[in-house]
């Protein structure tokens, strides 16, 4: 039997990095994936510039646009648009994106299997047993787990999860007027559910329509979602694919790693509590594990994953609890030359929410908020 350095388990963003960078290192590396690349994901497909630069010099990034203009509304109303000089955001599908950052792992060295179903996980002294739905194993010294947050390997680690979101999207086709309406720019409307926001990404010949809430508002989601198409004039655009998915945040105490099973990304509970973005997450935290699998050290990736982004997720999870008290506020202050200028510097990844959080106009800005009563939520009438 192979007995493999490496085996990642799950074949997205986060699986794909951490095999490129373990594989480019000479660590003989397995990658096992139920899908078959391209294939599509729900996902926004806003790539931010922590993402670009986490994958800058790797592979060629399939962008169909490039925003640099971005129009905010409050569940429909008070729009502003604001533009800045370079752009802020790269637009890809997922299929294409992902696909390239398999090229990118096989390229590398790392062998890649599809089409594989991951039943379980054992761990002895020896290693890594990993269960496969035929009745096989693959054992390895080491596996990332990168399946997903309902995965085999987050389940078999024990992550808790301190948020739970619903996330539904649609891809539009839409005729050529609209795609020129939409060319370079997004539009974000903060919704009448608390952290709930809707969204417009363009992407060529498509738009990617998607609105997130927690869960447990699962019918006044799809309420929104709906009305938010109406409100674009898009309800009679069939789509290529309307689907929906859970995003799932880590508790701040959840293990990241158990024995020798470490998780990245999705699997882990890695993204950005309030824009709920994972992209850029997933990458940097699988070059953190596929590092510290050539390092040696196991330790080490608890260590990189504490020190260079759960500050900034603390720096989100306080950003949504303003943002859910007082969305008309947030909506507000987004219009001011400081509010802009914080958005920016997210969206290019010049300046994170951890740091923006401490400047002293921030920190009073936020002591004022939290004063401020809670915005009453409308009464919303759903239909039948």
């Amino acid at each position: 039997m192979i007995i493999w350095d490496l085996v990642v388990v799950g074949a997205g963003p986060a699986g794909l990095c951490a095999a490129r960078v373990a594989a480019a290192a000479g660590v003989r590396t397995l990658v096992l994936d139920r899908a078959t690349h391209p294939r599509y994901k729900t996902c926004g497909g806003g790539l931010i510039g922590t993402s670009l630069s986490a994958v800058a010099g790797r592979i060629e990034v399939p962008a169909h646009d490039r925003v640099d203009r971005v129009t905010f509304t409050r569940d429909g109303r008070r729009a502003f648009t604001r533009r800045h000089r370079t752009p802020l955001v790269a637009m890809v599908r997922r299929d294409e994106f992902d696909d390239r950052l398999r090229s990118a792992a096989v390229a590398a060295g790392a062998e890649l299997r599809e089409g594989v179903a991951v039943r379980g996980v054992d761990q002895d002294p020896d290693g890594v047993r990993v269960r496969l739905a035929d009745g096989t194993t693959v054992q390895s010294r080491t596996v990332i787990g990168a399946d997903g947050s309902s995965g085999v390997t987050a389940r078999h680690v024990g992550v808790r999860f301190r948020q739970v979101d619903l996330g539904l999207e649609r891809e539009l086709p839409v005729p050529a007027d609209v795609q020129r309406r939409w060319q370079g720019r997004l539009l974000l409307d903060w919704g009448a559910i608390p952290g709930s926001y809707a969204w417009v990404f363009p992407k060529g010949a498509s738009l990617t329509v998607g609105v997130i809430a927690g869960r447990g508002e699962g019918e006044a989601t799809r309420e929104y979602l709906r009305r938010f198409v109406d409100r674009l004039g898009l309800s009679e655009v069939e789509p290529e694919h309307d689907s929906g998915h859970l995003t799932r945040c880590r508790a701040d105490d959840s293990p990241l790693r158990r024995g020798r099973v470490l998780l990245a990304g999705d699997a882990a509970g890695l993204l950005e509590p309030w824009s709920r973005e994972g992209i850029s997450y997933a990458l940097r935290s699988g070059a953190l594990a596929g590092e510290a699998v050539v390092a040696g050290d196991l330790d080490r990736y608890e260590r990189d994953v504490r020190e260079r982004l759960v500050p900034s997720m603390r720096a989100g999870h306080r950003l949504l609890e303003v943002f859910e008290r007082r969305p008309d506020v947030f909506h507000a202050l987004l219009a001011t030359p400081a509010g802009w200028s914080m958005f920016v510097g997210f969206c290019q990844g010049r300046a994170s929410f951890d740091r923006t959080l401490t400047r002293a106009p921030v920190r009073a800005g936020l002591a004022l908020l939290d004063r401020l009563p809670p915005v009453r939520r409308p009464v919303v009438t759903l239909p039948g």
